[in-house]
């Protein structure tokens, strides 16, 4: 299918997208515009000097929030009346972000400073709180978009919903990288939670604001589950196996730090001596050769492949077997295949 299709949307839904999160985020008082500046810094709006950036801004790829508006559209609504939802996944999204840099110690994003590395942890621990919080205040512009006040409400469910579970599976994530038994079962089950339950909300946000019937808004969850963990898998592909000159990383970054990972997980059941290894991680040269080629040897490269291969597969699957017909519900499925076999 041409990409074509999908950068239709995309050329509709960005420009509108970035007004409706700038129209929550921008709205500071004067005397706290140090705390909104690095809100405006961290969304790729500003630089370190609070100043407005011009041409192509560091924001990232807003991907959810599309998930949500082609849902929407797709189900036969009004893609503009689901702004503010859309709006509140992508700065919950960036709420969570915030925080993971800085549990995480990572220095920089999107090719920029973290936040925390600029300001600190305190402040950047302040930011990402305030963040959370203008998300509900984003979603609270349903109502002026003409949303019953009924929908509004299940969407705060759906929503904190889904802030509980990313919490949750970020706290396993973190126990993980110092707990000796973790199963690929534990992981998957701390995937569906970190990484799928925001693209499935997402998307039942989408379809709740169209008005879908009950049905329909759970298969879009569905579908926005099955892209979720497809997308975190090859993610894991790219932290074993991605080409440095596309990821931007050094070759098994993955392996190097020692993380718990689907293909490293697996590996460590095919060949146990393999956690004896990674377990002084960061590992030395030496090391990470050998544990690079204990993995090659256990196959589970093409075993995560198909893994993500079968995964997207169930996604359009549960996406065909909607019956949507809407132009939308074709750039759904061009979306989630443009993520999944992403290279980068």
């Amino acid at each position: 299918m041409s990409t074509l299709l999908i950068q239709e949307y995309l050329d509709r839904y960005l420009p509108a997208l970035e007004a409706e999160m700038q129209a929550v985020v921008m709205a500071a008082e004067e005397q706290l515009s140090g705390l909104y500046g690095m809100l405006r810094y961290h969304m790729g709006w500003e630089d370190q000097q609070f100043r407005s950036l011009r041409g192509p801004r560091p924001t990232g790829k807003r991907i959810r929030p599309v998930f949500c508006l082609l849902s929407c559209e797709a189900c036969g609504g009004d893609w503009e009346q689901a702004l503010p939802a859309a709006a509140a996944v992508e700065l919950i999204h960036n709420f969570s972000l915030i925080h993971d840099d800085i549990e995480d110690g990572d220095s920089t994003r999107r090719g920029r400073p973290t936040l925390w590395s600029v300001w600190g942890v305190p402040q950047a621990l302040n930011a990402g709180d305030t963040l959370f919080a203008l998300a509900y205040h984003a979603l609270f512009r349903l109502q002026d978009r003409g949303v019953s006040p009924e929908t509004v409400l299940t969407a705060f469910q759906v929503l904190n919903q889904a802030c509980i579970r990313l919490t949750e599976g970020q706290f396993l994530d973190l126990r993980f990288e110092g707990q000796d038994d973790v199963s690929v079962d534990d992981y998957m089950f701390m995937v569906a939670r970190k990484t799928a339950e925001l693209i499935s909300s997402a998307c039942e946000l989408g379809a709740l604001v169209a008005e879908a019937p009950p049905g329909l808004r759970q298969s879009l969850r569905r579908f926005g589950y099955h892209v979720g963990v497809a997308f975190q898998v090859q993610d894991d592909i790219l932290g074993v196996w991605g080409d440095p000159e596309v990821t931007g990383k050094p070759v098994g970054s993955d392996v190097r730090r020692g993380k718990k990972t689907f293909p490293i997980l697996y590996a460590m059941d095919v060949e146990p001596s393999l956690k004896d290894i990674l377990a002084r991680a960061p590992l030395s040269d030496e090391d990470f050769q050998i544990a690079m080629d204990l993995i090659y040897r256990t196959g589970v490269c093409g075993v995560t492949q198909r893994w993500v291969l079968e995964e997207a597969q169930l996604a359009s699957q549960v996406l065909r077997e909607t019956g949507l017909t809407h132009p939308a519900a074709a750039a759904l499925d061009e979306l989630a295949e443009t993520l999944v076999f992403r290279t980068r």
